[in-house]
């Protein structure tokens, strides 16, 4: 039985991807499985799949290297999944000594934005192209890729053309969406937010598109549903000012709940919504929540981002906008309540498409089939 080890800094051990999706899989398909997560504590086993995880992300470079180094050791992987470069570089170590193949599955931009706010302008070009570095080394030191998205190919599989690579997106297993479609009700609405409570991912531009829709149906019931939390002070003071200048009278909002029920938290949406800025970063992500939305047959108004014109046609199932359009957000709403039959259409189209195209059952045999050759051709 071949060993598989999942090693990550800034994911959490339970994260829907690795483990809920990729590590449950192999488990599943009989391979033995653990993950090693620096991000919070945890010692135990979840469904068969073995978990070593310490809350150790404020630790230095060398240490959090040691940690895995010393993991790797004990568990002796013959494949090692790294998500983050710090990873990589330790499953390097550890295959100076046994040759294991380390596949580097990239789903985040690296260097991310987050990384590189508490630099001023100067120093943000040199700590950008310093990150932008070690991101080449640890492409360089991985035996395969795995790409989220086609947009964050660049710039490991142009640099390293020859190595194995598979886009794997973020569908998610069917098991874990509660489909919910809808039917609207005369002049209401409920329109859902979630996430990250942040000025980068949209929480301004869904109000002001709020706004505008209550100014142009001013006798519409607009219900408005947000799951979901700030992460930083800064947007904690920057939510709070916007909840007083809007005063928004039905708001309903809810704290983030585990993966396996976060489809029922936005089960009385009519529309899903994500309205993120238009940055470098954000134009080329995919945002996972896209499918959960499709899969439990919502409707959904998102940015008109690189990473999703890339990867699909929405125009089934929703629209892709400018975010700060308010006025034509606001039409594109109004168009769902004056013709209740496209937003049937919509809806129902949306979870067909899930079901035939965006699930988790769709890509898991390439993604094991990919793994099982790393390892016999490593």
């Amino acid at each position: 039985m071949s060993k598989i080890l999942f090693l990550t800094t800034a994911h959490n051990y339970d994260d829907d991807r690795i483990f809920f999706h990729q590590a449950k899989e192999l488990k599943n398909q009989g391979f033995e499985v653990k993950i090693c997560s620096l991000y919070s504590d945890f010692q135990g086993n979840l469904d068969g799949v073995e978990i070593e995880s310490y809350a150790f992300l404020e630790e230095s470079f060398s240490g959090k290297v040691n940690l895995f180094l010393r993991v790797c050791e004990s568990f002796d992987p013959d494949c090692i999944i790294c998500s983050e470069p710090i990873p990589v570089i330790a499953a390097e170590k550890f295959g100076k000594k046994k040759k294991i193949s380390i596949i580097y599955d990239i789903t985040e931009w690296y260097p991310a934005m987050s990384m590189l706010e508490k630099y001023s302008f100067p120093l943000k070009l040199i700590h950008g192209f310093k990150f932008f570095l070690i991101q080449l080394y640890a492409g360089f030191l991985s035996t395969h890729f795995i790409f989220g998205e086609e947009t964050k190919k660049f710039p490991l599989a142009y640099f390293f053309p020859l190595k194995k690579k598979l886009k794997l997106p973020y569908y998610p297993d069917q098991s874990y969406i509660s489909e919910n479609i809808k039917k609207l009700r005369p002049n209401e609405i409920t329109l859902c937010y979630t996430g990250a409570i942040s000025k980068d991912k949209g929480i301004g531009n869904f109000f002001n598109a709020i706004d505008k829709l209550q100014k142009l149906k001013p006798d519409l019931k607009v219900s408005i549903l947000i799951v979901g939390s700030a992460r930083t002070e800064s947007d904690a003071i920057y939510f709070s000012n916007l909840l007083s200048e809007f005063s928004f009278e039905n708001i309903t909002i809810k704290k983030p709940t585990s993966f396996e029920k976060f489809t029922q938290t936005f089960a009385d949406a009519d529309i899903c919504f994500d309205l993120r800025e238009l940055n470098f970063e954000n134009h080329h992500s995919l945002p996972i929540k896209l499918f959960y939305y499709i899969g439990a047959g919502k409707p959904i108004i998102y940015s008109h981002l690189k990473g999703i014109r890339r990867h699909m046609n929405v125009s089934k199932f929703g629209n892709l906008v400018d975010p700060e359009n308010a006025d034509l957000i606001a039409e594109l709403i109004v168009n769902y309540i004056e013709n209740p039959q496209l937003y049937d259409s919509r809806a129902k189209n949306a979870r067909r498409e899930f079901e035939k195209r965006y699930n988790w059952k769709v890509i898991r045999n390439s993604f094991v089939d990919f793994i099982k050759q790393s390892i016999d051709k490593k």
